[in-house]
């Protein structure tokens, strides 16, 4: 497994910008993809983004246009910069790993982070 460890949460005015990263442990980073799920109060937890070893992208409906994920593996960070934010985007985001995109998309990564808080306001 990876150790993953998620910072930049935090609290923004609807339409203002953040950008999360997630630190990941080990030498094999870079094959490994790498996502981004939320879940917000009394709701279930939902993949948000996910990248492929490759550079390969996948994003929630939701977020389409808005949130854009990337990765350094130099660096063995992914980044999820979150442009025009909403009140809904309100959540506990979790970076996750897996060896396979469509893995992290079914929700069945093995590797999760504790999670960073934001919080949209209105």
């Amino acid at each position: 497994q990876v150790q993953l460890v998620e910072s930049g949460g935090g609290l923004v005015q609807a339409g203002g910008s953040l950008r999360l990263s997630c630190a990941a442990s080990g030498r094999t980073f870079s094959r490994y993809a790498m996502g981004w799920f939320r879940q917000a109060p009394g709701k279930e937890r939902d993949v948000v983004a996910a990248i492929s070893w490759s550079g390969g992208t996948y994003y929630a409906d939701s977020v389409k246009g808005r949130f854009t994920i990337s990765r350094d593996n130099a660096k063995n960070t992914v980044y999820l910069q979150m442009n025009s934010l909403k009140p809904e985007d309100t959540a506990v985001y979790y970076c996750v790993a897996e060896r396979s995109l469509n893995t992290i998309v079914t929700g069945a990564a093995n590797s999760w982070g504790q999670g960073t808080q934001v919080t949209v306001s209105s």
